[in-house]
């Protein structure tokens, strides 16, 4: 009786073996639990998962990583092993592609091709294979291109979220999703959807990997991961963006810009030795080595420029224009002479700089900007023509109707027109800035168009804009003796009291308010309260109070 039992015990479990697809038992080494920690340690969530290559990439539900600090996976065996990177997730469909510190991972294979509605599929569990169950595509709906989200005809097992989901041929079709009580429907959506997950260089700022504080690893390709750096430099603190960097430059070796961003992080920090070994390790690998020398160039330029009481002689002015002649010579790009010109104007070399900047004139780079820092040359020299010259050219490369573009050079130009006395041009200039910059003009502009008007002779123009300058700020005293100061000019002699009295009451101690009040009664014929207001001024230190005093006293 006991051999019979046993022969059908046998019988049984043969049957049980039979019914199981001959790939399963090697596939559930690939399948793991995934755990994720809080920042204070406790546990925060769970899912299944499974690999996808022998390197360690994994992929899983991207819910237990929200919020997560720390993430682990446990493996058929029990073994556990760190998350050490989040390669790429999708919110919507609720996965996640990530990195696992293992030696060697088992991997299952993924279908290339969707699962064909009524084809069996196989649910493959966590260890337990006696949860192992077969179910139907009823339903394949494509996503995003051509990847699937499967409807099965399968009560799915409790904590199989996220389990794989595989075909007759043992390749993972799919991951299963979570699934309201105890239905016989279920859903799985697809593994290689999951596995096409990637990093990009904008993907640093993705709200959705920013949910998740595991560390994010870099795009895989160079040029992603350049972008990565670059909007990272304004997005990360100091110590992340150096870890990120060492990142990178772990991730590529033979890649000249890592080691070129190291030595601009040195040279931030006044570490110039350390900065120096970058540059030589980044010239060893450079396939682009004029990019090298100019970036040393500009680091000692900038290290001249604003840090000339930090002592490292090597870093010079001298030394920057020798770099940048390296530079230019392996690849003459005007960008480099543009640079160049920057040195010598920091070395008060205006002439060569001015020479530099004729030849941009005829190069890629010829704009507004250009003819605007060659007319900073000429300032320097003190050659007004010129430098007005160069600031036509500058404004002569916008066409009308004028773009805000042109405002900067407009300005440029009023100035330097006011500054000539050629205060008639400088109105016309103002008055096209204020055109184009209606919502951002301020006191101080309205200050500056009076000056201009003053001084050509336009005081109706100059009085409207002075009144503008109080009513914008009207705390300003010496908006108010300017306006004074005109008025009587032009006799407005009532006008010009009361602007002299709110001078007064915004600053008791100005003595241009009381000398031009004292003024403008006396020409109004108040000799008395003009002498006594002029006598206020000189006590307040005015010089010009004297000379009032004795001419109105007569």
């Amino acid at each position: 009786m006991k051999r019979i039992y046993l022969l059908f015990s046998l019988f049984l479990i043969s049957i049980v073996a039979y019914s199981q697809p001959s790939w399963s038992k090697k596939a559930l080494k690939s399948v793991f639990l995934l755990k994720t920690f809080a920042p204070d340690g406790t546990l925060l969530g769970d899912a299944n998962g499974f690999f996808v290559n022998e390197t360690g990439d994994a992929v899983s539900s991207f819910q237990p990583f929200k919020g997560a600090q720390r993430a682990v996976v446990i493996d058929a065996s029990g073994k556990e092993y760190e998350v050490t990177h989040i390669l790429g997730a999708n919110e919507t469909y609720d996965v996640a592609k990530f990195r696992v510190d293992i030696k060697k991972a088992v991997a299952l294979p993924i279908a290339l091709n969707m699962q064909a509605e009524h084809a069996p599929v196989w649910l493959l569990p966590y260890r337990d294979m006696k949860l192992m169950k077969k179910g139907e595509v009823t339903k394949a709906e494509l996503f995003n291109g051509d990847y699937a989200y499967y409807t099965l005809n399968m009560a799915m097992p409790e904590n199989s979220l996220s389990a794989p989901l595989l075909n007759e041929a043992g390749e993972v079709v799919g991951l299963m999703q979570s699934s309201a009580g105890n239905s016989a429907t279920s859903y799985a959506v697809s593994a290689r959807f999951a596995d096409s997950l990637r990093l990009t260089g904008l993907s640093i700022n993705d709200p959705v990997l920013r949910s998740t504080y595991i560390k994010k690893a870099l795009p895989a390709e160079v040029g992603q991961a350049l972008l990565t750096l670059y909007v990272a430099a304004s997005t990360l603190d100091s110590v992340s963006y150096a870890t990120l960097v060492d990142d990178f430059i772990r991730q590529f070796p033979t890649e000249q810009d890592g080691y070129i961003y190291k030595a601009q992080l040195a040279a931030g920090g006044d570490k110039y030795e350390e900065a120096d070994r970058y540059i030589a390790q980044a010239l060893k690998t450079a396939t682009r080595p004029e990019e090298v020398h100019f970036t040393y160039s500009r680091l000692m330029y900038q290290k001249a420029l604003y840090k000339p009481q930090v002592s490292y002689d090597a870093w010079n002015y001298e030394q920057a224009l020798q770099e940048v002649d390296k530079a230019y010579e392996i690849n003459p790009q005007p960008g480099f002479l543009q640079h160049k010109a920057y040195i010598l104007f920091a070395q008060k070399e205006y002439a060569k700089a001015s020479n530099i900047y004729e030849q941009l004139f005829q190069s890629s780079l010829r704009s507004p900007e250009i003819f605007y820092e060659a007319s900073r040359c000429k300032v320097m020299q003190g050659d007004t023509i010129g430098q007005i010259a160069l600031l036509d050219s500058a404004v002569a490369t916008f066409s009308r109707p004028y773009l805000k573009e042109a405002s900067t050079y407009l300005l440029a130009r009023a100035q330097a027109c006011l500054d000539a006395g050629k205060y008639r041009a400088a109105v016309t200039d103002l008055n096209e800035y204020e055109e184009l910059m209606k919502t951002q003009v301020n006191d101080n502009f309205y200050y500056l168009r009076y000056q201009a008007e003053l001084g050509g002779r336009l005081f109706q123009q100059a009085l409207n804009d002075i009144t503008r300058a109080t009513e914008i700020n009207p705390t300003e005293e010496l908006y108010y003796a300017e306006k004074a100061s005109l008025e009587v000019r032009v006799g407005y002699f009532d006008e010009a009291i009361q602007s002299a009295q709110q001078c007064i009451a915004v600053a008791p101690d100005f003595s241009d308010g009381y000398l031009f009040l004292g003024v403008a009664q006396c020409l109004k014929g108040q000799k008395a309260d003009g002498i006594k207001n002029l006598q206020k001024a000189k006590e307040l230190g005015d010089t010009q109070a004297d000379e009032l005093i004795e001419k109105y006293s007569k």
